[in-house]
């Protein structure tokens, strides 16, 4: 499906206040939308916010192991200094930048989707299993919300929250995400506001917890959102939470770094019920390609980042949210 027909089947469903879930990858190469009613549990699963198509499954084993692989510290930092130059130039404020790890699951990508336990849910067969803590937008009653994630600690250092809020360069990366997302929502949405700025939560997996620093913006909608939700949906991508600033510079100094399309990954995925909307951004993510798995982490690099912090945090989110 091309960008063009899949903003033209979501703002005509919209319009028509057909549910549908939908996905699209962060090239925005190969979006794809279903409606609810079609959605086909064996090749999708899906669990958004509490909305889910799968059923319990109580009878599966917690106890997986998973071993990864990470790409060296020389090999990042190669990637890092180009980003880092980049930056200096001032092409860009912020760059998230990604790298993937072969790993090895001893459960199948299935099983693990309900093994494991995240805000936004996603496995398609063969291809992804994503469980991620973090909102794209939300629309409801007429309003558009958004929660950029921006900033990582893992939560057993000592002062870990007090550590996180007080980080210089952690400010600086929130504060840069924060006012892109303004700024996008702005172009769909009046009265944009941020409720609340730096709020943390923790997020928990079986073997280590990690504090994360969130912000929440929200505006008003024109009365005619539904029937325009495929172009309101496209406008905002990518998510800057995972791009950067300023976007159009940005992703071409992310595409010249890693070197490989990111497909599903960094993209969005949700949902509309017919009136209201809610979608995630597709990270904490495990890829299938044939035999082989990777896991796909990364973290957002400013001018003043180090190369080793970085790295330690894109090892740090390689993890399974399994309570």
């Amino acid at each position: 499906m091309s960008i063009s027909k899949f903003i033209d089947q979501l703002n005509e469903w919209g319009r028509k206040q057909v549910p549908f879930l939908f996905l699209i990858d962060f090239e925005m190469q190969k979006p794809k939308v279903w409606r609810l009613d079609q959605v086909n549990s064996d090749e999708i699963l899906f669990s958004l916010n509490g909305y889910s198509n799968a059923q319990e499954n109580s009878a599966l084993l917690k106890n997986i192991q998973m071993d990864s692989f990470p790409i060296s510290f020389e090999e990042y930092k190669t990637k890092f200094d180009f980003v880092h130059k980049r930056l200096s130039y001032g092409d860009s404020f912020l760059v998230n930048l990604t790298v993937k790890s072969p790993i090895v699951i001893s459960t199948s990508l299935r099983d693990l989707f309900y093994l494991s336990e995240a805000k936004y849910k996603w496995m398609l067969k063969d291809e992804f299993l994503c469980f991620s803590p973090e909102t794209f937008v939300q629309i409801k009653n007429g309003k558009i919300l958004s929660y950029p994630m921006k900033g990582t600690i893992d939560a057993s250092l000592p002062n870990a929250k007090q550590e996180l809020l007080e980080n210089k360069k952690e400010l600086a990366e929130h504060i840069t995400i924060v006012d892109l997302i303004r700024n996008d929502l702005s172009r769909v949405a009046t009265s944009v506001t941020i409720n609340r700025f730096r709020y943390v939560e923790e997020i928990k997996s079986r073997d280590k917890k990690l504090l994360q620093v969130s912000s929440e913006i929200a505006g008003d909608l024109p009365a005619d959102y539904a029937e325009r939700l495929g172009s309101i949906i496209v406008s905002l991508l990518p998510a800057g939470s995972i791009s950067g600033a300023p976007k159009p510079k940005t992703i071409e100094i992310i595409q010249e770094a890693e070197g490989d399309k990111r497909g599903y990954y960094t993209g969005v995925f949700g949902y509309f019920d017919g009136k209201n909307l809610d979608s995630g951004v597709a990270i904490r993510y495990i890829e299938q390609d044939g035999t082989n798995t990777f896991y796909r982490s990364g973290g957002g690099i400013t001018s003043q980042s180090s190369a080793m912090d970085e790295y330690n945090e894109v090892i740090q989110k390689i993890y399974v949210p399994i309570a």
